[in-house]
């Protein structure tokens, strides 16, 4: 068999930086036609990226007429849904970028897309592929932590707000950092629980530090007319089984422990951190203990060895489970319940009440 033939839909930042260098990488398709609403990046991204041949669009609805294997969803969030669920419905596999929607009910079309046509849907996750993450997954799985009954979801940054694009129009992206980067935090701390059942949400958020005009921001000022979305937010999850989990997210906040796509779990046997590297912690013969786990590969005298980054891992896990290879690590209805919680968080902080889910 030759190689996969696969469609870019968003021809912008993410698939750039991201999906089509990565997908490159990996070496596993290749990526024949390339859609944006200006084509002119689509062009650009084709001569860049694609086959001699690849074709391009402006409007994605033709690209799916297309015969591919599969589809990438790199448009800002508003459309993830519509244009999923048409791939889906087209015979395409799927990997959408995070989130999986703007909202429950347009996740929920995706999930209910992707079983009536059995075709495969992902969302880029990429956190999940780190190495400390995949230690931690198996040390949960091995019960080590015991229960994990209390955790903490950080996507924590001081000054570093997203200036390009859309990031800060809430129509097109649905929100702020909570959306952006708390999606990956929570995803991971929920996968390292495996606890994908929601009780009740508490959200605050907050529109602090949006008119600052001299923000000493790491992608320069922003325009304050433009920022509409939050510049931070904060939730408080409760589990059916009793967990509780915290969630942290913010773009621009006064604090110095800043953390982004990481957490903190503490079980019944031990706990674990991921903010200065993976520790494990807990108590052996009446003493506290906590390791580091050595998350290098090399073993030979002079060799350091070498190992997929997480966004080609990515692409392997996803274009080896279309090819038949492997299993998807992050599932759809896995990809549901955060949105659900993300919007709970913020339908919380809009009622001032608890959501009861």
């Amino acid at each position: 068999m030759g190689k996969l033939k696969v469609g870019i839909i968003g021809c912008g930042g993410i698939a750039n930086q991201k999906h089509m260098p990565s997908i490159t990488e990996a070496g596993l398709a290749d990526m024949v036609a390339f859609c944006d609403i200006k084509k002119e990046r689509a062009d650009e991204a084709a001569k860049k990226f694609g086959t001699a041949s690849a074709k391009t669009y402006e409007r994605y609805q033709d690209l799916l007429e297309e015969k591919l294997d599969a589809v990438y969803v790199c448009t800002p969030n508003r459309s993830h849904s519509e244009i999923t669920v048409a791939a889906l419905n087209a015979d395409k596999h799927v990997l959408c970028e995070k989130p999986m929607a703007i909202n429950t009910k347009e996740a929920l079309k995706m999930c209910e897309a992707a079983k009536a046509t059995k075709k495969l849907l992902t969302i880029g996750y990429q956190s999940r592929y780190r190495p400390d993450s995949r230690y931690l997954k198996k040390e949960c799985e091995a019960g080590v932590l015991g229960e994990i009954y209390y955790a903490r979801a950080k996507a924590i940054r001081r000054r570093a707000v997203p200036t390009w694009g859309v990031f800060l129009n809430e129509y097109e992206q649905g929100g702020g950092p909570l959306i952006d980067i708390g999606t990956h935090a929570l995803d991971l701390t929920l996968w390292m629980m495996d606890n994908y059942k929601p009780k009740t949400v508490t959200g605050t958020v907050y529109h602090k530090l949006n008119n600052e005009t001299e923000p000493a921001n790491a992608f320069g000022a922003w325009d304050p007319k433009e920022f509409t979305v939050e510049d931070s937010a904060f939730g408080f999850i409760v589990m059916e089984s009793g967990a509780t989990i915290n969630l942290e997210a913010s773009w621009a906040l006064n604090t110095l422990d800043i953390d982004e796509a990481k957490t903190v779990l503490c079980g019944t046997k031990a706990g674990a951190d991921m903010h200065d590297g993976l520790t494990i912690n807990g108590t052996l013969h009446d003493r506290l203990y906590v390791t580091r786990p050595d998350l290098g590969i090399g073993s030979v005298a002079f060799y350091e060895g070498a190992e997929d980054s997480p966004i080609v891992m990515e692409q392997k896990v996803f274009l080896g489970a279309v090819a038949g290879k492997n299993e998807l690590v992050i599932l759809p209805e896995q990809a549901f319940v955060v949105t659900q919680i993300l919007e709970a968080i913020y339908d919380s902080a809009k009622a001032g009440k608890q959501i009861v889910l």
